[in-house]
Parts: structure tokens; sequence; C-alpha cells
């Protein structure tokens, strides 16, 4: 028989991970697991400064990919340890390593400064 699948249902919490602006800061919450921040993302219902954490998209990448950790390390060079180290939400790996994850995962890096007027007028 197959293994018995749990289905979790996640809920935006009531009050914003980081306030708005002008809004006084209230009790900080700690930083949503990945499972949740996944489900949110797939319904475009991150907060902004939610949406480029890079450890997560790492951990996407990688996901997608179909490796494990442990694979992803041996074509990395690096140990399982040091993956998931990177896939935290606090994490903040150099460019030359994303790149290097990119690539591992068979996809690209693209980092892109918009100037904000422009952003603002397309």
């Amino acid at each position: 028989m197959g293994r018995e699948r749990t289905v979790r249902v996640f809920r935006p919490p009531a009050t914003p991970l980081f306030p708005s602006k002008g809004e006084r800061p209230g009790r900080v919450r700690k930083p949503r697991d990945f499972a949740e921040w996944k489900v949110l993302r797939r319904w475009g219902k991150l907060p902004e400064a939610e949406v480029g954490v890079a450890g997560y998209l790492l951990r996407l990448a990688r996901e997608e990919a179909g490796l494990t950790q442990a694979e992803l390390a041996r074509r990395l060079g690096i140990s399982q340890q040091a993956v998931a180290q990177v896939e935290r939400w606090s994490s903040n790996p150099t460019c030359a390593l994303m790149r290097a994850w990119a690539g591992a995962c068979g996809r690209t890096l693209l980092i892109e400064l918009v100037n904000r007027d422009e952003e603002m007028r397309g």
C-alpha cells in the first residue's frame, strides 16, 4: 500500500511579518517555514519583502530539479550540511555560490538592477 499523505492548509498570518511604511512595528514574528512560503508564493500572496528570500529560492530550484541535498552537495563539491545552511531563511549566499547552484540545478542565475523610475512607468 502507498504511504498516507497528510495535507497541510496554510493561511496567511493575521498580522504581517513586516510592517507597512509609517506603521508602528508590532511583535516581529519568526520567519515563515518553507512549506508556507512556497504555497504563498504559488498563490501570489507573499509580501514584497519576502519574495526574494535567497535560501528559499535556492531550495525551490533544487527541489524542482529533483535533487536531494546530498546530490547537490556532490555536484557543488560542498557538504550536505552546507547545502542545508544555504537553504535557510536567514542565509546570505554569495553570487558565485548562487550561480554554481543554479548551474547544478540546470538553471541560469539572473540578477537585474532596475531603475525605480523606469519600473514605475513600465
